[in-house]
C-alpha cells in the first residue's frame, strides 16, 4: 500500500476548501481497502461536515463492509472535542476502519494528541508524518495560531524592476498585469482579513474587497468564493478615513484601528458602517503587536497586508510578517518614486535578508514568495 500516494489524494482534496474553511483548518480524507479508494471527503466550510464524516458518508452502500479492512488516510489528526460537529476520531471508530495515516498531529491544544490515543484505545493502529511537509502548507495560519496565538501575515507587494511601488504623487495604478492582479484578489479570497493604511485607501481609492470577475476562475465557483469577505482593517492613527470612503459602502465588514480617541470622529465613521477599534501605542501611533494579537482573538488565520512603504516596514521591523508575496513588473519607475519598504538601515550590518522560497512568472510579471530571515 502506498502511504504516501493515498495521502497525496487527500491533501488535493483539501486544497478545494482553500477559500472557505476559515477559522477551521483544511483537511482532507480518503478511505482505501485493498488498494482502492471507497470514499473521499474533504472540509468544505466551517459548521458543516468534517472531512472524516464526509469521507464515509462518500462510501457506497455495496462498499460499507469494506471500512472494517479500510486505511483513513487524514491530512491532519482527527478532532477529538465537539465543536459545532461531533468528533471525527469517534465518527472513525463507529466505522470500524482499520488504520488510520495522518499527515501531522493537530496543533489545536485541544486535540494535540488526543485524537491519536482515542483511536489507538479503541484498537486502531495509528501512524502519523506522511507529507507532513505538504500537509503544513494548507494551513499556516491555523497552525500559528494554535501554536503562537498569532495570525500569519502576509505581506503582498507590486514592485517595478527598480524596487519602486508608486511615483512620487502617489500614482501607483497600474505597476502589475491583469494576471498579477487576479493572483492578489485569490489571496484575498484565503484571507480571514485584509490590513491596509489609511493612506494608501485614500490615495488609490481601495476597496479591498474579492471581487468575482476578477478572481480568474469559473465564475459560479467565484461568486460563492466572494460571498465571504475578508474583515477589512484600517489603520488610522489620526482618524482621517472620510466617512463618505467607497470601501464603507461596499459588502463585508471594515475595522477602522485608530490610536486617537476623538468620540465624534469615531461617530460618523460608524454612521457611515465601519466600527472603531483604539489600540494606542505608546509613540501616538496604532499599537501594532495589539493589533495582530486582536486578530487572533477574531479567529483570523490568514492576514493579508497591502500597504504603502511605510505600514510594510514597521510591520517588517516589528517582526510581525510571516511571508511576503511580492510581484515585480519589468519595468522601471526611477529614483523618485517610493520604495518597498520605509525601513532607515544604515550600514550593511543593519540589512534584512530574505528567504526565498519561489519564483514563478504571472502572466508578464514575476511572482517572487519569501520570508524574513535573520537582520
Amino acid at each position: 500500500m502506498d502511504d504516501q500516494h493515498f495521502m497525496q489524494m487527500a491533501i488535493d482534496l483539501a486544497w478545494r476548501g482553500l477559500y472557505t474553511t476559515a477559522p477551521n483548518p483544511r483537511v482532507g480524507c480518503v478511505l482505501v481497502s485493498d488498494d482502492r479508494v471507497i470514499g473521499q471527503g474533504w472540509h468544505q466550510r466551517a459548521g458543516e461536515g468534517h472531512a472524516e464524516v464526509n469521507a464515509i458518508d462518500d462510501v457506497a452502500d455495496a462498499d460499507k463492509t469494506l471500512l472494517k479492512e479500510a486505511t483513513a488516510y487524514v491530512t491532519l489528526e482527527p478532532c477529538s472535542h465537539t465543536g459545532k460537529t461531533p468528533p471525527c476520531c469517534e465518527a472513525l471508530i463507529a466505522a470500524g476502519v482499520k488504520r488510520v495515516v495522518a499527515a501531522m498531529e493537530d496543533p489545536n491544544p485541544l486535540v494535540a494528541g488526543n485524537g491519536f490515543n482515542q483511536l489507538r484505545e479503541a484498537g486502531i493502529e495509528v501512524e502519523c508524518g506522511v507529507l507532513e511537509e505538504q500537509a503544513r502548507t494548507l494551513n499556516p495560519g491555523f497552525i500559528k495560531r494554535m501554536q503562537t496565538g498569532l495570525p500569519w501575515l502576509r505581506a503582498k507587494l507590486a514592485m517595478s524592476l527598480d524596487g519602486r511601488t508608486a511615483m512620487a504623487s502617489g500614482e501607483s495604478q497600474w505597476i502589475t498585469g491583469k494576471a498579477a492582479r487576479e493572483d492578489v484578489q485569490r489571496l484575498r479570497a484565503r484571507s480571514c482579513a485584509v490590513i491596509s493604511g489609511v493612506d494608501t485607501v485614500i490615495t488609490d481609492q481601495a476597496s479591498l474587497t474579492v471581487r468575482p470577475d476578477e478572481l480568474g476562475l469559473d465564475l459560479e465557483q467565484a461568486q460563492q468564493i466572494a460571498q465571504r469577505q475578508p474583515l477589512r482593517v484600517i489603520l488610522d492613527s489620526q482618524l482621517r478615513l472620510p466617512p463618505t470612503s467607497r470601501l464603507l459602502s461596499l459588502p463585508g465588514k471594515v475595522i477602522v484601528v485608530t490610536a486617537k480617541d476623538d468620540e465624534s470622529a469615531q461617530c460618523s465613521l460608524e454612521q457611515a458602517g465601519a466600527e472603531v477599534l483604539v489600540l494606542a501605542g505608546s509613540d501616538g501611533k496604532v499599537d501594532l503587536s495589539a493589533l495582530v494579537q486582536w486578530l487572533a482573538s477574531q479567529d483570523c488565520n490568514e492576514v493579508l497586508l497591502e500597504a504603502g512603504a511605510t505600514l510594510a516596514g514597521a510591520l517588517l521591523k516589528a517582526g510581525l510578517i510571516d511571508h511576503l508575496t511580492i510581484y515585480m513588473a519589468p519595468k522601471l519607475l526611477g529614483s523618485h518614486a517610493r520604495p518597498l519598504f520605509q525601513l532607515p538601515l544604515d550600514t550593511m550590518a543593519q540589512q534584512q535578508r530574505l528567504q526565498i522560497d519561489s519564483i514563478e512568472q504571472v502572466g508578464e510579471d514575476w511572482r517572487i514568495d519569501c520570508r524574513p530571515g535573520q537582520p
